[in-house]
């Protein structure tokens, strides 16, 4: 039977009651008050900026709700808390930024604790005295986000945006630079050091330098950089020089770069160029040695004050330097100690004179030239380079005097014949006058002087008598003729007067003797022109 049988056909069907839900008027007012607060939570959290954390060694100057974060000295965000790292090794500051400020969280965006420091670089962060330490950050222009950082401990040196370039540096240690130190150019300060780090083979020191521009237009391929702290000083001929940048590498250190003179108008290096560091000026500007001859040279005398890098110099004029020192063992059981000496043909041929035939480079020419100058007597000998540091160098000069030698080519490498030194020469005399002196009687001669030092003693003390007696027999005699004497001379004196009796007679004598003589002058004169005056006398007289 069918349903509608049920009922039976034509009956109406049952009405069904339906209610409606009626909200009460007493939900709305909390319904309002939740969709308002779920709104302004959200609009909190649409407005508040991203969370990030700084990992620091120290939470130094760090307090949660008061630390700000600044760029360029405006305030993006601040520190919300500080908790310990799981290792205890750091601290982790959480942060958070403005909403404007999230692209800075980028991979490269750097952060660090500005505070008051002092280096040899100068004196920064004063003004976080009064303010409190803050957080300074550099943006990145990464483009993978990132939310966890670790914090710089000391202050970058280069800021984005400032005009310049980066180049690098390879240097065998660090020296007294520092991050900071500056860099110049014809004694201009142009830019500084950004950073440095050890190499990973552990032999030597990359540094990155910044150029600030318009400089950075002078650093070319051929610019060479060196170490310029501290000072320099040269003694020779031409006096005392004292050479320095400036007087801030004398405290912190600096770099110091220029081109050579004679390679003018080279191309900008681009950013990121490598360069070698250079250990001082010298060494940057000296041509760069091409060619390179070793040889081995072996010394009789002690090789101590004689290092590696120490001048091989011919005829005055450095030509090389030294290599290493070695040991060497024989059959005989013989120890020599071979030189390795490195020679540098180029220096020679740059200081050739114009229109002078100049050596070859060939190996057989080289050999020729060598050989050459070994039978006019170059020899290798050592010498004293500094009497204060007892340094000592191999030079290169001509000995005529020497034996005959020659240069051994069949060693690797050749052997340069070589001569005593003029310490060795000097040594050697002086043992020689000390074996002489040795062999003086030097106990006989004592007691020999001794002796003669007795009889002089005896013979002051016989002398001293003698004069005892002197003095007391022959003075009084003495003393009585100097009286008589004294008496004789007064006598005289009476006589010689000139109105003495004597001297009276003497001249009236002398006028005699002068009449007698005019008398004798007058008969001569006669009988000269009257002979026969003695006959007959004198014309006119009467008979």
């Amino acid at each position: 039977m069918s349903a509608g049988g049920a009922w039976g056909e034509g009956a109406p069907e049952p009405a069904i009651r339906r209610e409606r839900w009626r909200v009460s008027l007493v939900w709305i007012v909390p319904a309002l008050a939740a969709l308002i607060g779920l709104w302004l939570v959200v609009e909190q959290r649409l407005q508040q900026g991203p969370e990030l954390t700084i990992r620091f060694r120290t939470a130094e100057g760090i307090e949660p709700g008061k630390t700000r974060i600044r760029y360029k000295d405006v305030d993006i965000g601040a520190v919300e808390r500080v908790t310990l790292a799981p290792d205890r090794t750091q601290v982790i500051v959480h942060a958070r930024l403005d909403r404007d400020a999230r692209s800075m969280l980028v991979g490269d965006t750097q952060f660090w604790v500005v505070r008051p420091r002092i280096s040899t670089t100068g004196v920064t962060g004063l003004g976080t005295l009064l303010s409190g330490a803050y957080i300074g950050v550099e943006a990145g222009h990464s483009t993978e986000a990132r939310r966890d950082f670790t914090g710089l401990e000391i202050p970058p040196i280069v800021t984005t945006g400032l005009p310049g370039r980066q180049f690098i540096l390879h240097g065998s240690g660090l020296g007294s630079l520092a991050v900071g130190s500056p860099v110049f150019f014809r004694r201009i300060e142009v830019g500084r050091i950004a950073a440095y780090a050890l190499d990973r083979d552990g032999n030597g020191v990359t540094f990155t330098i910044f150029i600030d521009a318009p400089y950075d237009a002078y650093v070319t391929s051929s610019v060479r950089f060196w170490h310029a702290s501290g000072i320099d000083v040269v003694l020779d001929s031409g006096g005392v020089r004292v050479h320095t940048e400036s007087i801030a590498t004398l405290v912190e250190g600096g770099i110091a770069f220029q081109a050579p003179q004679d390679e003018p108008g080279q191309a900008e290096a681009p950013p990121g160029t490598a360069f070698l560091l250079y250990p001082d000026r010298d060494a940057a500007m000296r041509v760069p040695d091409t060619e390179v001859r070793r040889f081995t040279a072996y010394f009789g005398e002690s090789l101590r004050g004689l290092s590696s890098g120490a001048p091989v110099e011919f005829h005055g004029i450095p030509i090389g330097e030294v290599e290493s020192l070695g040991v060497e063992y024989d059959r005989n059981g013989l120890v020599r100690f071979p030189v390795a000496l490195d020679v540098y043909p180029n220096r020679l041929r740059a200081r050739s004179v114009a229109g002078a035939a100049t050596p070859g480079s060939g190996d057989a020419a080289f050999h020729e030239l060598v050989d050459g100058l070994t039978r006019h007597g170059l020899r290798a000998q050592l010498k004293t380079g500094n009497l204060l540091t007892g340094q000592l160098y191999v030079a290169l000069d001509f000995h005529p005097e020497a034996a005959a030698a020659a240069v051994d080519w069949t060693r690797t490498p050749p052997v340069l014949p070589s001569v005593g030194g003029g310490l060795e020469e000097i040594q050697e005399t002086v043992a020689r006058l000390l074996h002489k002196l040795d062999r003086v009687p030097i106990d006989a001669i004592a007691a020999d002087a001794r002796a003669t030092l007795q009889r002089l003693d005896t013979t002051v003390a016989d002398a001293d008598a003698l004069i005892k007696r002197l003095d007391a027999d022959v003075a009084p005699q003495a003393a009585a003729t100097l009286q008589e004497a004294r008496r004789a001379a007064e006598s005289a004196r009476r006589l010689l007067d000139a109105d003495a009796p004597l001297q009276e007679d003497v001249r009236e004598a002398l006028r005699e003797l002068q009449r007698s003589a005019r008398a004798v002058t007058t008969l001569s004169e006669t009988l000269d022109r009257h002979p026969e005056a003695l006959l007959r006398g004198r014309p006119g007289e009467e008979k």
